[in-house]
């Protein structure tokens, strides 16, 4: 069975001190206020696969277009393309999004996602993953940001510098990080992890080139010097 690097304790710790490294560079950040669940998870769905200032170019255009997600749901398919074109592939997430609004019109009467605030994050994970094309990062996105639960998501940047760093195998799939990292991440430490690796995958350790000579993190990182 394939398992995480190292000594399970030993692992936490350099976690800890990553974490700690990446604080020091980039400070606490501030993810704004939350959005009610159901935008947070609209706007998850139009950020995949695409640039934050398309993906909320193409919220607001939806949101400007139909006030409430019961006209979503009802607008023709064409008229909700049109709306998020700029997110890319809409022909893709308009469907989509129809369909997760059409399944929580089933379970909940009319579209939303008010229930998850009385579940815990194990029945509310379920809640989401049980939706049409909602995957594990997408679900815990919107606990963290929306109702700033305590969860890791992992996308496509954390998911790199996981591997990089040697906390999870080099063959671990995102979704396997994901699960391995929501035991190595301090408690309560989950959205500033989140969000400074992200930045720190940005800016530094990019998915070509990685700028390891500039990298506060090369003395805790087993790949620093070795990628090219």
């Amino acid at each position: 069975m394939e398992r995480t690097p190292g000594d399970g304790v030993g692992l936490r710790a350099r976690v800890r001190r990553v974490a700690a490294a990446l604080r020091r560079q980039y400070g606490v950040p501030d993810p704004g206020p939350p959005d009610p669940p159901l935008d947070s998870l609209i706007e998850t769905v139009l950020s995949q696969h695409t640039s934050d200032v398309n993906s909320g170019r193409a919220f607001a255009s939806l949101r400007r277009r139909f006030r409430r997600w019961e006209a979503v749901e009802r607008a023709p398919l064409a008229a909700v393309i049109g709306a998020i074109r700029s997110a890319g592939l809409a022909n893709t997430k308009a469907p989509r999004i129809r369909a997760i609004l059409a399944a929580l019109r089933a379970r909940h009467g009319r579209p939303t996602l008010a229930p998850l605030r009385a579940m815990d994050d194990a029945a509310a994970m379920e809640h989401l993953r049980s939706l049409p094309g909602v995957g594990p990062k997408t679900a815990a996105c919107v606990l963290m940001f929306s109702l700033r639960r305590d969860v890791f998501p992992v996308d496509t940047h954390i998911h790199r510098l996981g591997r990089r760093l040697g906390f999870v195998p080099p063959s671990a799939s995102a979704e396997k990080t994901q699960a391995l990292m929501a035991g190595l991440v301090p408690r309560g430490r989950a959205t500033e992890f989140h969000i400074n690796l992200i930045r720190h995958g940005r800016r530094v350790c990019i998915a070509g080139r990685p700028r390891c000579a500039a990298c506060v993190l090369a003395r805790l990182c087993p790949s620093a010097g070795r990628l090219v």
